[in-house]
């Protein structure tokens, strides 16, 4: 069978998904979770884009070994340069230039001709391959681009040096059949295509981005470019998992593989949706928590009789199994340390010793601990951004005739307890208003949600919150005229048997990746 290379965005493209906000430790973490996982390319950044998403790609590049470190970067002399020094240090490493080729962009977007984005793109390709033996060239919204055109601008990028074509559903605007067409015209008709790798990158504003992937691989396109659960701008990207699954479960029908470890695509997808805050559906495919579960009679009676009638996959495959170790209070390090590796989480020996203290902490609480607590306490434990202030101690009263009150105390980093108190309309609003009089960092509550991760009225809650604030350091994003400021919007997740210890947990977490990106 042919290899299909696995070219992972989460870090660039996924991280663009409103509320995603990654720190450079978290994006590394991420990083060494997607080798460990066996994707070929990691696109870890635009280093152009702000100081910190060059250092983050630098790390990655430095201390990350196996895939190779892709940097992004528009036809622009000063995105090249930024680009090359992020991933110069790579084991392997990889330019990859953009620029926009439909009408629409060129009209009103960039302004320039049709000439212009020729010569923009043998220049910078060109100058980039300088630098760099791997070069990818993308033509922006090459969907909806004029294909005697882009065949034209594909082949001088070939001509520059570009070894992978790229070929984007910028707007997820294509459907399978013609996407497909698309790629047997520009193999068919592009200059100099047998020394260059197709790829594909498609987005799922109409829901069928993996749809399109697979039909692009069944015309002859040869990289997937993907990212975990699917993230991305708007409506997101085709999902990794989804993809790489298809492939290997309908391995007879695609005739294509891949180098993905599949088992550990279960632990990347929790990994990457508590760094980033961003839930997964219950219902999403593959790694969602309903993905492998059945209630309806007449299923559950199949599957109890021969698993294939209504299960096309295993569980165990995609790195979801289940347990004969009953765990609880009683239990050993070394047991709970045994149960984390099958799990597929790979901690070093400080957050070992976190997570297990919070394991004895909650198995004095329950009887028995179940594998989504454990994934729910290594979250909240493990997979938090750096605690520049840290929640010691809180206290809430409330009730129906009670006014909502919360005294906090909070480690601040010089080391400090600090302790205020504040009313609420009710005790979560109390304990942020407290925290805020802490803090002093304005921002505004715009999304709030609590779960149980298990049944039972000692089950652990998780929280989720997002923030919106205002910045005025240069991150990257578009200034408002009107402020003369940068909006953005951070995630943050915490979980508890009690959902007041979980929400303050919760607002920390996206309150430190703020405090972290001001440079308090």
């Amino acid at each position: 069978m042919e290899r299909v290379i696995v070219f992972d965005t989460t870090l660039r493209d996924g991280e663009q998904s409103p509320g995603a906000t990654l720190h450079t430790d978290e994006k590394l973490e991420i990083a060494r979770q997607l080798a460990r996982l066996g994707v070929d390319v990691i696109e870890a950044g635009f280093p152009a884009s702000s100081p910190g998403d060059l250092q983050a790609v630098q790390r990655i590049a430095r201390e990350v070994q196996g895939p190779t470190i892709c940097g992004l970067a528009r036809c622009v002399r000063g995105d090249v340069d930024a680009a090359w020094e992020a991933v110069k240090d790579a084991e392997r490493k990889r330019i990859h230039v953009f620029i926009a080729t439909s009408d629409i962009h060129l009209q009103h977007k960039l302004r320039m001709t049709r000439e212009q984005v020729i010569e923009a793109t043998r220049a910078m390709v060109g100058y980039a391959r300088s630098l760099c033996d791997d070069i990818e060239f993308s033509p922006e919204d090459a969907s909806r681009s004029d294909p005697e055109f882009l065949y034209e601008v594909l082949g001088e990028a070939i001509a520059a040096g570009a070894t992978t074509l790229n070929i984007p559903d910028t707007v997820g605007y294509s459907t399978p059949p013609e996407f497909a067409d698309l790629i047997r015209g520009i193999r068919a008709h592009t200059p100099g295509i047998d020394r260059a790798v197709i790829s594909v990158h498609c987005h799922n504003d109409l829901g069928m981005a993996v749809a399109n992937t697979l039909a692009a691989l069944q015309a002859g396109a040869r990289q997937v470019e993907c990212t975990i659960n699917g993230l991305g701008e708007r409506a997101g990207n085709a999902a990794l998992e989804e993809i790489v699954m298809a492939l290997y479960t309908r391995q007879q029908f695609y005739s294509l593989s891949t180098g993905i470890d599949t088992t550990e695509l279960y632990p990347t997808s929790r990994m990457v949706s508590n760094y980033t805050g961003l839930a997964v559906q219950a219902n999403k495919a593959i790694v969602g928590a309903n993905a492998f579960a059945h209630e309806a009679g007449i299923h559950q009676d199949g599957i109890l009789k021969n698993r294939l009638t209504y299960e096309i996959m295993e569980a165990s495959t995609v790195g979801l199994s289940q347990s004969t170790l009953v765990l609880g209070k009683h239990s050993g390090r070394h047991a709970f340390s045994d149960r984390l590796a099958q799990m597929g989480y790979h901690l070093d020996a400080e957050q070992l010793n976190r997570a297990f203290a919070r394991f004895k902490e909650l198995a004095d609480k329950k009887k028995v601990v179940s594998d989504p607590d454990i994934e729910a306490l290594v979250s909240d434990e493990v997979f938090q951004p750096q605690e520049l202030y840290r929640l010691e101690q809180l206290q809430v009263s409330c009730g129906d005739f009670a006014i909502p009150t919360a005294t906090v105390s909070l480690r601040a980093p010089n080391g400090e307890v600090v302790t205020d108190a504040a009313h609420g309309t009710g005790p979560v609003d109390a304990v942020y208003k407290a925290i805020n009089r802490i803090v002093g960092v304005p921002n505004e509550l715009i999304e709030f949600s609590v779960k149980s991760v298990t049944e039972g009225i000692d089950a652990v809650g998780e929280v989720t919150v997002r923030i919106e604030a205002e910045l005025t350091v240069d991150n990257g994003l578009p200034v408002n005229p009107q402020t003369g400021t940068r909006t953005r919007i951070f995630s943050g997740h915490g979980a508890s048997t009690d959902i007041i210890v979980a929400s303050g947990r919760a607002y920390m977490s996206a309150l430190n990746k703020l405090l972290a990106i001001r440079g308090a």
